[in-house]
């Protein structure tokens, strides 16, 4: 089997990856929802590809690997990788699961990061509402997650909320960061003290807090929420759209602290996540399969985690129903440092409608239950996905 064409389409805001072969196995694969200046990159890749048996997933990665960087330049490899995956699947007539070793388990637990109404405000009740609303959720997840500090309008919506002045702007992924006012640190505990007296025991809260945080605003904040028993404090120093991890900064933050301390959506490969591991920086890892290079990369690192006693909540929330169902795939085959993964929909919802082979209804209890088609075992309906295609894309199904 050889690889004849690679193609990208822009199918909403997601760029989506089809590799054609000769054995008329075609792999499909999606990057985040706001990530469509990809498109480009995707393509640049073509040339490469070309010949290549898609079936050796690892031999064709070890050509294209070095060509990634920190979110969002790894996505290209990552999706390329999926849908390799997708293609080595359908050609053995197996679930991608049973390539990667096997289940773990038959359903995977999720969290929810993307099933939410938008905050009507930053106060304690507005938190608290909020969560009554996941808390009633179809899906009966059994943890929620909620942006608060530096990774909401909390910095420019609350009076003094920190000794700076908001400057990053517009575009997704710029940061303000800052020293808190003792104001801005009290704000905070008190919305967290209103979501988990909403949520009560049952439901697991995490936190996605920045980047922005210093060293000892996040060392008192981590401290201070301890009574709470969140799940974990995500990215508070470095995280999202960092090119960088400051693991040893991390530590400082990580030994201070019982509340579970997380990072790793924007780091692309396993060799970047070794000074987490080895030093024990984080207690919680999330890897996003569209950004640090791919399932199995996303297993490896999993593995090696559960070597040095770190846990793994894989980040997912914008990858659409072709990254969600990727991360079934793989999560089933973690060990047990598994969490849950991040829950992503399809958005817009009419993804729903040109995706076929998802179980419905999709979560049941805060769980996905394990399917076994062949490959990442969903297809991408193309009489119906073709309604959605731009003028330059038609030939996309071709």
């Amino acid at each position: 089997m050889k690889i004849i064409d690679v193609k990208c389409a822009v199918i909403g805001s997601s760029p989506v990856i089809r590799i054609v072969t000769d054995a008329g196995i075609d792999g499909y694969a999606q990057a985040e929802t706001w990530k469509p200046f990809l498109k480009p990159y995707v393509l640049a890749f073509r040339d490469a590809l070309i010949g290549l048996d898609p079936t050796d997933v690892e031999r064709v990665m070890l050509r294209i690997r070095q060509r990634g960087g920190f979110k969002p330049w790894g996505a290209v490899v990552s999706i390329i990788e999926m849908a390799l995956w997708d293609i080595a699947g359908k050609a053995a007539g197996l679930p991608v699961y049973k390539l990667l070793g096997g289940k773990v388990r038959d359903r995977v637990r999720v969290y929810n990061g993307a099933v939410r109404e938008p905050l009507a405000g930053f106060m304690p009740e507005d938190y608290a509402a909020n969560c009554r609303a996941m808390k009633a959720a179809r899906e009966g997840f059994t943890i929620v997650k909620q942006p608060i500090g530096f990774h909401s309008r909390m910095r420019l919506e609350v009076p003094d909320f920190f000794y700076g002045d908001p400057e990053a702007g517009g575009m997704h992924g710029a940061h303000d960061r800052g020293l808190l006012t003792e104001r801005g640190l009290k704000h905070m505990v008190a919305c967290v003290a209103a979501m988990k007296e909403e949520l009560g025991e049952g439901i697991g809260l995490a936190l996605d807090c920045g980047p922005g945080w210093t060293v000892p605003d996040a060392i008192r904040f981590a401290k201070a929420v301890e009574p709470f028993n969140l799940v974990w404090l995500e990215d508070m120093l470095t995280g999202d759209y960092s090119p960088f991890v400051n693991a040893d900064v991390y530590r400082d933050l990580t030994v201070s602290t019982s509340t579970p301390v997380h990072t790793g959506e924007q780091i692309y490969l396993r060799q970047n996540f070794k000074p987490l591991i080895e030093s024990k920086a984080v207690n919680i890892i999330g890897p996003d399969p569209c950004d640090v290079g791919g399932i199995a990369e996303l297993k490896w690192i999993a593995e090696y985690g559960d070597l040095h006693g770190i846990l793994m909540a894989p980040h997912g929330t914008a990858n659409g129903l072709l990254g969600l169902a990727a991360l079934v795939q793989v999560c089933a085959t973690l060990p047990h440092n598994y969490i849950a993964f991040e829950y992503t929909i399809g958005d817009p919802s009419w993804w729903y409608c040109i995706v076929d082979g998802l179980p419905d209804p999709l979560v049941v209890d805060g769980h996905i239950a394990v399917w076994d088609a062949p490959g990442l075992g969903v297809t991408l309906n193309a009489e119906r996905a073709g309604a959605y295609l731009v003028a330059e894309d038609q030939a996309f199904f071709d």
